[in-house]
């Protein structure tokens, strides 16, 4: 099991849910998180900030770095990753992880559900990624992770929330894109996803999803603490899913993540 000691993680939404789970488990090597995040001030909706998470992190035995950040501002993400440099000597890897998520057909998408879509996901991914490359390049073993689905063009992954999954896949368009763009400067560009929906506050907002049906964060950041130790020029342009990559890392006891031991587990969206 490698180790991510030292490192520096610049992961965008980290102030709850999956993101957050990411910086715990990296926190517990001995990590730098940079929390990027828009949540600055307690929501009575979403728990968690910045502020709560960089404590959370410390406690796990890292170095946390609050930023408020809106990852649809241009100015703010550049600054963000100028400081995040500064403070701890340069970045590692970066983790896409903010997203929205609005599950309704083209009538019943407004277009301000589309733009916010479009502007986190897709833009948002590609401004985080370029704004950190110049330290990227300096790193010794850098990777890049999106939290986005494998490219899966079967209409019916369409049909039912058309706006969503193009902004979803621009996510996984990177990934491929960029795989292929840094693979001379051996920068590792990889996407992960989850075989079940997992139980998070944003998730639990959805109609219809019970989350005994579903699994912990800790299952995707455990997956996400695989990949990322990995020799980056060696590993780079897979969509991996998270219970694959763990089970290849010789985990077999997937009941652990579960919310509820013994409940069938929802599957997660893009997935055959």
């Amino acid at each position: 099991m490698g180790s991510l000691a030292g490192k520096t993680l610049f992961i965008t939404g980290a102030s709850r849910g999956i993101g957050l789970a990411i910086a715990l488990r990296a926190a517990r090597d001995g990590a730098n998180i940079v929390i990027a995040a828009k949540s600055g001030v307690p929501n009575p909706k979403l728990p968690g900030t910045i502020h709560t998470a960089a404590a959370e992190v410390e406690a796990a035995g890292g170095k946390a770095l609050a930023l408020q950040v809106d990852i649809r501002e241009e100015q703010q993400v550049r600054g963000a990753a100028l400081k995040a440099a500064e403070h701890f000597g340069g970045i590692d890897i970066v983790v896409n992880n903010a997203s929205a998520i609005w599950l309704a057909g083209t009538e019943g998408t407004p277009m301000k559900r589309y733009d916010l879509m479009h502007q986190v996901n897709s833009r948002g991914t590609f401004l985080v990624t370029q704004s950190c490359l110049p330290y990227l390049k300096q790193s010794a073993n850098p990777h890049v992770l999106m939290l986005s689905p494998p490219l899966n063009l079967a209409p019916k992954w369409f049909a039912p929330h058309t706006a969503y999954t193009i902004a979803k896949y621009g996510m996984s368009l990177c990934v491929l894109g960029m795989s292929a763009e840094f693979a001379a400067l051996g920068i590792a560009v990889n996407a992960l996803w989850p075989r079940t929906v997992i139980a998070t506050a944003a998730i639990g907002m959805i109609d219809g999803v019970k989350l005994e049906h579903c699994r912990t964060p800790e299952i995707v950041a455990d997956a996400a603490h695989v990949m990322l130790c990995k020799p980056a020029r060696d590993y780079s342009g897979h969509f991996a899913i998270d219970e694959t990559v763990l089970a290849e890392a010789g985990v077999s006891d997937f009941d652990a993540y579960a919310i509820k031991s013994g409940t069938r587990l929802l599957p997660d969206l893009f997935l055959d």
